[in-house]
């Protein structure tokens, strides 16, 4: 597909004018090569932690640019959006910081722990639907009974905005060889895609599902849109059952793949985030080491970034991921010594 051809990215004067914004709220997130890691997978492994931004996910970077520009265009009164968990912490945060109310409706069931930062940060929550896409289509027809500001889930301003993770990461750890990125609705891979085009660098950019939650694995595939009936994983994060049409266009115009990883993967990454790096990684924000072990015979020797999404996963949940761990064949030689 010729560049002409490609779905349209943020340009790097807007990811800049982003940049300025959210470092007024916070200074950024760090970025390590962690050395357990690379001694683990057999490359040199850079971690951007963001889960250490002031929800503990990316997501608030698009939350604070979204308001920022509603806010300038006038908009008062209520907003209303769905989330299943870090999308709702990012519009509540932004929301009270620009003297708006905010409404997040969640899927019954939804994490305990977020709820409960939702509503610390001045939400109003609603708990509706069995799922992600059920809350959202209830979101939209209460958006237009009781006339509030629908905040979506992918945009291009939620792009501008967490593509500032993605120029932090690029600047600081140089153009590295692949990426491994999870993808939920979309707005975080769209972002390291548009940090990327702007940077103009040939990084490899990979997107990471769950296998059972495999939407837009399952449309890329096919190069075009691919929905599933149900969603079944523990990693809330990327639990998405209908691609955004918007993302999707930007994922098969640009991304160069799109690889799932198993629940098993998932849990084993969270716990070697735990042993190597000290961190706590919610499911989704462990996806993208998932991928890079799935695939780190191939990664010998390179330099290889994982987004590490977020940190916010319920507290007797990683209690039982930790509980299950068995022998570590693949630990490193520093840890099977100890």
């Amino acid at each position: 597909m010729s560049d002409i051809q490609k779905a349209p990215l943020p340009s790097k004067t807007r990811v800049e004018e982003a940049l300025d914004l959210v470092h007024k709220v916070f200074p950024g997130t760090p970025q390590y090569a962690w050395p357990l890691l690379a001694e683990r997978t057999g490359t040199e492994v850079w971690v951007k932690h963001e889960n250490h931004t002031p929800i503990g996910a990316f997501k608030v970077r698009g939350g604070l640019v979204f308001m920022d520009d509603l806010t300038r265009h006038g908009a008062s009164g209520g907003l209303i959006t769905a989330t299943r968990g870090n999308h709702g912490q990012s519009v509540a945060l932004a929301a009270r910081r620009y003297g708006l109310n905010a409404t997040i409706v969640v899927p019954h069931g939804n994490s305990v722990e977020k709820n409960a930062a939702m509503r610390a940060f001045g939400a109003n929550l609603i708990e509706h639907g069995e799922d992600f896409q059920e809350s959202l289509e209830f979101c939209q027809d209460k958006a237009a009974a009781d006339h509030l500001t629908m905040v979506p889930s992918f945009h291009p301003l939620l792009v501008a905005g967490v593509a500032t993770y993605a120029m932090e990461f690029f600047r600081q750890a140089g153009e590295l060889d692949t990426v491994y990125v999870p993808i939920g609705l979309g707005s975080g891979i769209s972002g390291v895609l548009t940090a990327r085009e702007a940077l103009g660098y040939k990084t490899e950019v990979v997107g990471v599902n769950a296998e059972n939650a495999a939407a837009y694995a399952l449309s890329f595939a096919q190069g075009q849109m691919v929905t599933t009936n149900s969603v079944n994983t523990m990693a809330d994060g990327v639990a998405c059952r209908v691609p955004n049409a918007e993302a999707l266009e930007i994922i098969l115009s640009h991304a160069d793949r799109v690889i799932t990883v198993s629940e098993a993967e998932i849990k084993e990454a969270m716990r070697i985030y735990f042993t190597d790096t000290h961190q706590v990684a919610e499911g989704a924000g462990a996806a993208a080491l998932a991928a890079l072990m799935q695939e780190r015979s191939t990664q010998q020797g390179k330099r290889v970034g994982v987004i590490l999404s977020g940190g916010n996963i319920d507290r007797p949940l990683f209690q039982s991921v930790l509980a299950e761990a068995g022998p570590c064949p693949g630990c490193p030689k520093a840890l099977s010594d100890a």
